[in-house]
């Protein structure tokens, strides 16, 4: 089995982690933000007027934080409605003994939680996240905060522990309801591997349900899913309204409960074999008590994060259903194609032969290359252009303006989904090169280059 994160760990080579982890096991309540532009903007540019982050209406009177108050005012000039409470930024090394809440009511709902270190903020990836845990309630109430990187290993962590999913924004959780939650779904499938085990076909019964299907099975049944959910026949791109919100939705939400649900049957199999072994015989329950103490830690292993199981197979999922798109929109490619220098881009549009020798006066072909992270992959990628065009279709959140900006320079055209296009989350909206799936196969594909390649791009595919 894969190992897994140790979130009740003591020590790890990963500070933040182990801060996280200590947070989310020890904190009964926890508000949860997805930075925007504007949150980490403050910390880093000069000029901004901001300087804090935003809360909303919904976790602001959620009663996660003290009760706003009217602060006395002398000019009768609208309400001002505020409060006043310390926090601990442990990663920053920082307590403020007043940070402050505060709607201006003039504003409308706008809130702001200000009187915070600009140390934690400042070097956030985009989609970053601000991790606030409450201890104790009232006047007693105090508040632990982490901002977590978009890019690290925690964003991981907190993502899978909480279940977040891909469209996250803000919200307030119980971690141990979250924890409790996730073991009884573990816990539920494991009385079917203990009867299999009172049965004496444990073995039998791990092999026909432990194994993890392949990439390829997982993303063709995430993909049925998405369709019968939605009533449609086919994944043709051209007649999806936003391509890349469909393949973001199949492979970073429905496909990942699909992993998940597997992956509970695995640990399910594991955690009865390793506790009762393979074999029935008379099981008292001195005995259950003595194999858990002495496989403690291996208990705990199987009932935490699935994180970096499922960075290993997220690639694949979104090259799948990337290849899935074109074949449904009648795209003309090859896959892998082993180039000069042993270069093997993702998809090459229509083929090899048309990129490496362009037809005169028609449009030239293009490499599509799929990442679900970029960080400092796409500077290979950049290595597979050839002379050519270079589309690098992803659906990470936290690009970098620099490294779009980069990427610009040498001719790269980013795709992404629509949504993550206009997020007030990412840096996307703000550069050109960047467009989404739907403008890639409308605009790039069906009006400029498909009617020159001489493949079929009719009305509904957005062609002459």
């Amino acid at each position: 089995m894969t190992a897994q994160f140790d979130m009740f760990a003591q020590s790890h080579e990963e500070p933040g982690v182990v801060e996280l982890a200590a947070l989310l096991r020890s904190c009964p309540l926890v508000l949860v933000k997805k930075l925007s532009n504007n949150d980490r903007d403050w910390a880093r540019l000069p000029n901004k007027h901001q300087a804090g982050v935003y809360i909303s209406p919904r976790e602001r009177d959620s009663g996660f934080f003290p009760n706003l108050v009217d602060k006395p005012r002398s000019d009768g000039g609208a309400a001002i409605r505020e409060c006043f409470f310390r926090t601990e930024w442990p990663q920053v090394d920082e307590v403020r003994e007043a940070t402050r809440l505060v709607h201006y009511t003039s504003k409308g709902p706008e809130t702001h939680l200000t009187g915070v270190p600009k140390a934690a903020f400042a070097t956030l990836s985009p989609a970053s996240f601000l991790v606030i845990g409450r201890y104790g309630v009232d006047g007693a109430a105090r508040f632990q905060c982490l901002t977590i990187d978009s890019a690290s290993d925690d964003a991981l962590v907190l993502a899978d522990t909480l279940d977040l999913p891909a469209d996250f924004v803000a919200g307030v959780f119980e971690p141990e309801a979250a924890l409790a939650a996730e073991r009884e779904r573990i816990l539920d499938f494991a009385g079917e591997a203990t009867a299999a085990w009172l049965g004496g076909t444990i073995a039998q019964f791990a092999t026909a349900n432990a194994a993890l299907p392949s990439t390829a099975v997982l993303a063709r049944m995430a993909r049925e899913q998405y369709l019968a959910g939605h009533h449609l026949a086919t994944l043709d791109p051209f007649l999806i309204e936003n391509p890349g919100d469909t393949v973001r939705e199949i492979s970073r939400t429905i496909e990942w409960e699909l992993f998940r649900k597997f992956q509970r049957r695995e640990r399910a199999i594991e955690l009865v074999r390793t506790i009762l072994g393979d074999t029935p015989g008379d099981v008292t329950v001195t005995a259950v008590i003595r194999s858990l103490i002495d496989n403690i830690g291996e208990v705990d292993r199987l009932m935490l994060s699935a994180s970096q199981q499922r960075k290993s197979r997220a690639g694949y999922s979104f090259e799948h259903q990337i290849e899935a798109m074109l074949a449904a929109g009648a795209v003309p490619f090859e896959k892998q194609v082993v180039m000069d220098a042993k270069k093997r881009p993702d998809f090459i549009l229509p083929s090899l032969a048309r990129f490496v020798k362009p037809v005169p006066g028609a449009a030239n072909g293009l490499i599509l290359s799929a990442k679900t992270t970029l960080r400092e992959r796409w500077k290979q990628v950049q290595r597979e252009m050839a002379g050519g065009d270079l589309f690098l279709a992803t659906v990470d959140e936290n690009v970098a303006a620099n490294a779009i900006e980069d990427m610009a320079t040498l001719g790269i055209v980013l795709v992404v989904p629509e949504a993550l296009r206009m997020s007030r989350s990412t840096e996307y909206v703000r550069h050109t090169n960047v467009i989404g799936f739907g403008d890639f196969f409308r605009t790039e594909l069906a009006g400029r280059r498909m009617p020159e390649w001489g493949c079929w791009a009719g009305p509904s595919h957005g062609g002459q």
